[in-house]
């Protein structure tokens, strides 16, 4: 690059004119090359979002925290293991709950059962209901234990003995069936029954006395094979207000006994024109007979008549007639 040399006097120097070094500098300064350099930019956040940043990792590293010991108090409070949680276990034959457990919405289970040492006991604040259902959802049996009332509804209910499996009671909508060898009511008042019995024995325990009663109606025992009324170490005793009627329509009435004793029968007294008065008590001449003879009128009335050499009994007495 050529140079140019410019040559001031110095008379034609001003002030403020340059010197020739100070005009030799600025002119090379001007004639070196000048290299660009690019923009530069900075990379990176930095200022407030690198604040808010660095605040939004700390928070979540706390909430991590946070959570990590809630779910270490839960596993630890709710005792969480590898076989269940709580008194909740999980073996190979189900779910095993021990000491109380409740249930606030329906539970459906094949089998509950209690441990060999404890009873099973099932609480409720109203009442305990247990419904039995087909494989089509309908209802075929239901319990219900509430407070009032013990509801069974089923088709058939059955009690069964525990060691012989023997049915002890059954009722359905035809009949009821008692299974146990014996019956026992303790009841005050008895067993009352409003319609028909049938039994095959009726016995009172020992020491106590068997009282059959229908206060308003009338009381009938039937069988078609004989009706049997023993009285092993005691007095046999039918007491009625009107009529006592012994009925055998094909066979005979038989009294087997030592003594045989009809009370208050009526008396009728003999007299020599073959007519009889009857009284109610005997008369002066009757009170001296010491032997009658039993006569019966053709309707069956018995009564009394003084003996005689001959008999002494006729049809056309008047308690035959009366009667």
């Amino acid at each position: 690059m050529d140079e140019k040399w410019i040559i001031i006097s110095e008379e034609d120097r001003r002030p403020g004119a340059m010197t020739r070094e100070q005009y030799i500098l600025a002119t090379q300064q001007n004639s070196l090359p000048r290299t660009e350099h690019p923009p530069f930019y900075p990379v990176g956040i930095y200022g407030w979002r690198k604040r808010c940043l660095y605040f939004f990792v700390l928070l979540l590293l706390v909430t991590m925290i946070v959570n990590l010991a809630m779910t270490i108090w839960i596993l630890k409070v709710m005792n969480f293991t590898v076989d269940g949680m709580g008194n909740l276990r999980v073996t190979k034959k189900g779910i095993r709950l021990e000491g109380i457990s409740e249930f606030l919405l329906p539970l459906y289970v094949k089998e509950i059962h209690s441990r060999k040492d404890s009873p099973l006991v099932l609480q409720s604040d109203r009442n305990v209901t247990v419904n039995a259902r087909n494989h089509m959802g309908q209802l075929t049996g239901q319990l219900t234990v509430g407070a009032d009332a013990v509801e069974a509804q089923c088709k058939r209910f059955e009690v069964r003995a525990s060691d012989s499996g023997r049915v002890l009671f059954s009722a359905d909508e035809d009949e009821i069936v008692i299974g146990a060898d014996r019956l026992k009511v303790t009841g005050t008042e008895g067993a009352v029954f409003g319609h028909s019995v049938e039994t095959p024995h009726i016995r009172a325990e020992p020491s106590q006395d068997l009282k059959l009663e229908s206060p308003t109606r009338s009381l009938v025992m039937e069988a078609p094979r004989g009706v049997q009324v023993n009285a092993a170490a005691g007095d046999l005793k039918a007491t009625c207000r009107k009529e006592l009627h012994l009925q055998s329509t094909e066979g005979e009435i038989f009294l087997d006994a030592d003594t045989i004793r009809l009370g208050n029968l009526p008396v009728g007294s003999f007299s020599s024109s073959s007519s009889f008065s009857s009284s109610s008590s005997p008369s002066s001449s009757a009170s001296r007979q010491t032997i009658y003879e039993l006569c019966a009128c053709p309707n069956g009335k018995l009564y009394l008549s003084p003996a005689g050499a001959g008999s002494t009994c006729q049809s056309s007495s008047n308690i035959c007639l009366w009667s």
